[in-house]
């Protein structure tokens, strides 16, 4: 298992030209009270999202156990999201390494599959554009 220092490293929200970047450790209550975070996404998990999970689940734990039977899926998938994650790599000497999966590819990856691979959720990347488009 891994050692947390920084509980708070991993609660973030950030943007560049393109996308916006959320931490995964945020849980959707955060996210609806982070300043950061777009209108429209917040306005999204509210109406789409949250309305049969608790909201302090962590956007981690939601899309590491995220199907494709899974009404939010479809959501996420509208957004182009895409979910960056760390994964064990095991050689002469195990490691980490960063890989970006779109909601089809971590979807089709069962929790079992996910804990097999050392896969721990870090950040979910959303579409800019994605999210302009959006009809609410």
């Amino acid at each position: 298992m891994y050692n947390i220092v920084n509980e708070d490293d991993f609660k973030y929200t950030m943007q560049d030209v393109s996308r916006y970047y959320l931490g995964a450790r945020l849980s959707y209550s955060e996210i609806l009270a982070e300043e950061m975070a777009p209108f429209k996404f917040k306005t999204i998990l509210e109406r789409y999202i949250i309305k049969d999970i608790d909201s302090s689940t962590t956007l981690e734990s939601h899309l590491y156990h995220l199907t494709e039977e899974d009404f939010e899926y479809r959501v996420y998938k509208q957004l182009k999201a895409k979910v960056r994650v760390s994964q064990l790599r095991k050689g002469s000497e195990d490691h980490y390494q960063e890989k970006v999966y779109t909601m089809n590819q971590l979807a089709s990856i069962s929790a079992e599959e996910k804990e097999k691979a050392g896969m721990i959720v870090r950040e979910l990347v959303i579409s800019k554009l994605a999210l302009l488009a959006f009809s609410i």
